[in-house]
């Protein structure tokens, strides 16, 4: 009887083993294949395809004051180097404004204003609460077609992945100008977020959490998306 129940004991274990094996290889699997395959879409500046209808800056967090942080002021910064490149016909800022008191893109415009950047061409998506809603809202509201995506390198060739495989013509510029606080555990959290995606794109394929009337980049005002205006 001892032995009966040991060997049941051996079988669950065994097969704990080895569900653990098959999603070990097929994260691995999920990430060298997004990474590997998405990475010859980055570019330097000087060889980024011309006529993208937009440049889609990524969000990350702002300071206490409202001022971006360090992570995503080097995005705009770049964001400003591609715009001024003539390699974008417009911004989207895409960030969390999920309530009053956080506002991402507010940060995002500001900056980018100083850099003597007609509003016009500036498009304000409040609702890009992850990369997946960024990129499904680009191609859905602002009707993009070919863009210029700006982030960090770590997290380029997803933001690629989820672009491409939702219709966009997509082209990666990494904002990597200096060390970062935190970036390794920004690493680590990519992992389990190229899985997410993954399902995301490929089987779930759910709607953003919002959405609405389409606010194309090539024939509206960008003032019309700024909720202070």
């Amino acid at each position: 009887m001892r032995k009966i129940k040991l060997r049941k004991w051996g079988k669950r274990i065994m097969g704990i083993f080895i569900s653990l094996l098959i999603i070990f290889v097929l994260t691995i699997s999920i990430t060298i294949s997004i990474v590997n395959s998405y990475k010859k879409y980055i570019y330097s500046i000087e060889d980024i395809p011309s006529g993208n209808d937009a440049i889609i800056v990524l969000g990350a967090g702002v300071r206490g004051d409202g001022s971006p942080s360090d992570i995503l002021s080097d995005r705009l910064e770049t964001s400003l180097e591609v715009y001024k490149a003539n390699l974008g016909n417009t911004f989207i800022l895409s960030g969390d404004h999920g309530t009053v008191e956080y506002n991402e893109v507010r940060a995002m415009k500001d900056y980018i204003i100083e850099g003597n950047i007609d509003e016009k061409v500036i498009f304000m998506d409040h609702a890009g609460f992850s990369t997946y809603d960024t990129m499904y809202r680009a191609k859905e509201i602002f009707k993009v077609n070919k863009a210029v995506i700006v982030t960090n390198e770590y997290h380029l060739p997803r933001a690629l992945y989820i672009a491409r495989k939702l219709g966009i013509e997509a082209y990666g510029v990494k904002s990597d100008i200096r060390e970062y606080q935190l970036m390794d555990s920004y690493k680590k959290r990519e992992i389990l977020a190229q899985l997410k995606d993954f399902a995301y794109v490929n089987i779930l394929k759910p709607e953003p959490k919002f959405l609405g009337e389409a606010i194309p980049v090539s024939s509206s005002d960008g003032r019309v998306t700024d909720d202070e205006k």
